[in-house]
């Protein structure tokens, strides 16, 4: 919605031609921008409270540039981008001010949240799985929380984990990411007196089957509270929490 029709409709509403009600529903069914390749959500922050986030694989440099610049003409300065290799974000920062973390394969236009609260706790079973990891917790942080990383603490040594126990114990909500047999989310889930969200990760031998077997097992776990998204999506796992 560009300000000259934002500013009618509250116009309309001061001189009590529509009521409140029908003006929030206005703004909160507004339609997206027709780019042709795109369609940006420009009032997907007063829908659904957090604004639209760009998917950077499949698109060109250009598609993710264009999404960004209708997204900032429409009011959203903070905009995040995943699944971003560092080819399209060398391309993006000849064009725009883009902060790129490698290691989550994640642009971030503007800054990530300042006045963060909470705390969620993310685990991750090795250093492997760090790749998730980063995307979850730079998602986190981008969102608002706080966020306490503890990475390669799985069930193979599992004294790394208890050593942490005053961080599982106290966090709001914990992310448990894990490849191989994905044990650390049922192990967790045991401890925990919070939601903790399972991410199955890539990571593992042959007989992983690309995180199946993890997925699985997480699915299955015994822990209450324990909830899974997809394979290596830290991303859902942070939106989520």
């Amino acid at each position: 919605m560009i300000k000259q029709e934002l500013r009618g409709l509250l116009q309309n509403v001061a001189d009590e031609k529509i009521t409140v009600n029908d003006a929030l529903l206005q703004i909160k069914t507004e339609p997206f921008e027709d780019l042709g390749y795109a369609r940006p959500d420009h009032n997907r922050g007063i829908r659904q409270g957090a604004a639209e986030v760009i998917y950077g694989e499949g698109k060109t440099a250009e598609q993710i540039a264009g999404i960004a610049a209708s997204l900032r003409e429409h009011g959203q300065k903070n905009i995040l981008i995943t699944h971003l290799d560092k080819e399209k974000a060398d391309k993006l920062c000849s064009e725009i001010r883009i902060e790129y973390h490698k290691t989550a394969r994640i642009g971030i236009i503007g800054k990530i949240h300042e006045n963060r609260k909470g705390k969620i706790v993310i685990a991750t079973g090795g250093t492997s799985d760090i790749f998730v990891a980063e995307e979850a917790a730079l998602t986190a942080e981008f969102l608002g929380n706080n966020v306490v990383r503890l990475y390669d603490v799985g069930v193979a040594g599992i004294h790394r984990l208890f050593s942490q126990i005053e961080d599982i114990m106290s966090a709001r909500t914990i992310i448990a990411i894990a490849g191989m047999e994905g044990a650390l989310a049922s192990v967790i889930g045991g401890l925990a007196d919070c939601p903790v969200i399972a991410v199955p990760t890539s990571v593992g031998y042959g007989a992983s089957f690309g995180g199946i077997a993890a997925l699985l097992s997480m699915l299955n776990s015994c822990a209450s509270g324990v909830s899974v998204v997809n394979i290596d999506n830290g991303f859902g796992a942070a939106y989520q929490a």
